[in-house]
């Protein structure tokens, strides 16, 4: 096994568009997204350390975690599925668009059980260091999470989410 000096988490290693209609499937990457990443997702599973502007627009399915920060428009048409965003930098609630979603930093136990596990298979595919970090420091760094739901799927999801203390911008 070779090492490099590359921040994973730093660098795009994935295109414009990916993901665009995708049905299943999952998909872990250990670097940042284009722009217009999972446009039309209507199903798969992935795992990102950022994106460019558009991300999950028009978003039907799926779960997408993200591990970093996100362009403009977040969430733009999203109706279905579910996104996760570390926010460290605070920046998503003047990036999301809000049209069809909301936004709380509060999960439910499953939920936030979800998105733990979900980046430790993550780290096992991608040996990310920094997901390895997230998941050594998980008390301090899950209050960074930002869960991104469409307002027409908050009653219908098998498992509740969390929506008395709803961020809004």
């Amino acid at each position: 096994k070779t090492s490099s000096k590359i921040i994973t988490k730093d660098n795009v290693i994935i295109g414009n568009t990916v993901l665009y209609g995708a049905t299943k499937g999952k998909l872990f990457a250990a670097g940042l997204a284009g722009d217009r990443f999972g446009v039309r997702n209507s199903g798969a599973e992935t795992i990102i350390e950022g994106c460019g502007d558009n991300g999950c627009e028009y978003m039907t399915g799926g779960n997408v975690v993200i591990l970093g920060s996100v362009g403009n428009n977040f969430a733009a048409g999203m109706t279905g599925g579910m996104a996760f965003v570390y926010d460290k930098e605070g920046t998503l609630p003047v990036r999301i668009n809000l049209d069809t979603v909301i936004y709380q930093q509060q999960m439910t136990p499953y939920w936030e059980n979800y998105l733990f596990l979900k980046i430790e298979e993550h780290y096992q595919v991608t040996q990310s260091s920094h997901a390895k970090n997230l998941i050594e420091n998980w008390e301090k760094e899950k209050l960074l999470f930002w869960q991104v739901i469409p307002e027409e799927m908050i009653d219908k999801f098998e498992n509740p989410v969390l929506v008395e203390e709803i961020k809004m911008a």
